[in-house]
């Protein structure tokens, strides 16, 4: 059934988009995939396995929160 809810996620993978955005954000070119990784195992408030900061970016790209463009990640819809 189709709606027009805005799909949840998990609350570490939101947690790991609130670590992320302003990370991208500050940066002129958003961050490649592999940095991403790099930020969120070098948070203290993060899993520190590998496997979770690929599936945490996997699925907020693949639910929309993030897009890439030439290999930089950026935020959707960032916040005003």
């Amino acid at each position: 059934m189709w709606t027009n809810e805005p799909r949840s996620l998990p609350d570490w993978i939101e947690d790991a988009y609130e670590i992320l955005v302003p990370e991208i954000e500050d940066g002129e070119g958003g961050l490649s995939q592999e940095q991403a990784y790099d930020r969120l195992l070098a948070h203290d408030t993060f899993p520190s396995e590998p496997a979770d900061a690929e599936y945490a970016v996997e699925r907020l790209l693949d639910s929309g929160w993030f897009y890439e463009v030439d290999g930089a990640l950026r935020v959707t819809d960032p916040d005003p």
